[in-house]
């Protein structure tokens, strides 16, 4: 038996996939297997952010290992596009699969939420045992979103606040991303607050030091003055604003290129919105050297969320973006976990969600400002330096799991 205990974590997403929960879930299982516990991880196969299987993974099981990880990979039904009753079903098929399978009698089981429903059946199977301690690991509150994004109709929206309410409350141990996560799991979820732990998400991209200048040419891009958003296209990020802003820019600013770098269930069809303006690209997701590199290309970095969303998730791409040393223009609700990491970081500007007008002017703003767009840098720069690094998260991630040694046979 590990000196330190075994540890199982069960999440929908993994390595290779280079955005979302799996980075963080890929990290938190390589450190603690490298910090003495024995780590398992029971995962889909590779399919984020296309919601499409990736070439080279077949069959309906696989176990391998990844860095002394046993990891272990379980076919499920992947949905395109991953909306309603079919991220419902999917969701379903990944649970099923999981409570079906052999967790390696760990003294500790992390569960990784969202996806919330196979949470939910994980859950369910450990409320007969009595042995495992149960920790939920939240990325993003379920329940919220879909209130947020009015995804669902009410009553789907009742039915998720109940599964996410019941599922979090029988964890030994809920992991909040963010302090506004926390206080909703509270005042909306009735999770008692001794159970919660905030651990915010840390930056997995290694900065690649160019400047935009070099790190376009190095791309192939064309030297022009570039607003970037890089990550999922879903409903909640609310890309639509950036579409228009580039429909804007367009008709007068031909200097000015908006890139929409990654994939989602939204891509297809934002893509056709966007069929007929020339001042914006879709670009496919990109190995993590090859998306440092996109980052550094970028004059400015975009965060954007739909209109309503404010509370459900803060998004991992601003910890990327800190590290780029890049200013940020952000269009979210101004009184969201966005804007106010915006406001404490002091990275660049709060625009109000979902206005395309407030948005491009931002935009011009710092292309016009180089003495701005140079202090904002630094200022993210420095919030990620002192903030943002994965040794207090891990460290803390190792003091929360030291007492799986307990207790195991």
């Amino acid at each position: 038996m590990s000196k330190r205990g075994r540890v199982t974590i069960l999440g929908l997403n993994y390595a290779p996939e280079p955005t979302g929960n799996a980075p963080y879930t890929t990290a938190l299982a390589r450190h603690l297997q490298a910090t003495g516990f024995t780590t398992t991880v029971l995962t889909a196969f590779p399919h984020y952010p296309q919601w499409r299987r990736y070439d080279g993974y077949r069959g309906w099981r696989s176990e391998t290992i990844d860095e002394g990880v046993r990891l272990i990979r379980l076919k499920h039904w992947v949905p395109y596009p991953p909306r309603g009753v079919r991220r419902l079903v999917s969701e379903i098929s990944f649970g099923i699969r999981l409570v079906l399978s052999r967790w390696h009698r760990p003294g500790t089981v992390v569960l990784v939420s969202p996806a919330l429903f196979s949470t939910f059946l994980a859950m369910l199977r450990l409320t007969v045992q009595r042995r495992p301690r149960r920790i939920v690991w939240v990325q993003d509150l379920y329940s919220q979103g879909m209130e947020e994004t009015g995804e669902g109709g009410g009553l789907a929206q009742q039915v998720a606040r109940m599964v996410e309410r019941w599922t979090l409350r029988r964890a030994h141990t809920v992991i909040a991303i963010h302090e506004v996560m926390a206080m909703r799991m509270i005042e909306s979820l009735g999770v008692d607050r001794d159970r919660i732990e905030v651990i915010p998400n840390w930056t997995h991209v290694t900065p690649s030091g160019l400047s935009p200048t070099d790190a376009k040419k190095h791309l192939g891009w064309p030297p022009v003055f570039t607003a970037l958003h890089a990550g999922n296209m879903g409903l909640k990020q609310g890309l639509e604003v950036i579409v228009s802003a580039a429909r804007e820019a367009a008709e007068r600013e031909p200097s000015l290129r908006f890139v929409l770098l990654g994939d989602g269930g939204e891509r297809a069809r934002l893509e056709e919105l966007a069929a007929d303006i020339s001042a914006i690209a879709f670009i496919d997701p990109l190995g993590d050297s090859d998306f440092s590199v996109a980052l550094a290309a970028a004059d400015v970095l975009l965060v954007t969320e739909a209109l309503g969303v404010a509370e459900m998730a803060a998004p991992s791409k601003l910890t990327s973006y800190f590290a780029a040393n890049r200013p940020v223009v952000a269009s979210v609700s101004a009184d969201g976990i966005v804007a106010r990491m915006m406001l404490e970081a002091g990275a660049g500007i709060v625009t109000a969600g979902g206005d395309s007008e407030s948005l491009l002017a931002a935009v011009e703003e710092l292309r016009e400002n180089p003495d701005h767009r140079e202090s904002y840098s630094q200022r993210a720069r420095d919030y990620w330096l002192h903030n943002l690094g994965p040794d207090p998260a891990l460290a803390a991630w190792a003091r929360i799991l030291q007492p799986s040694i307990l207790g195991e046979a």
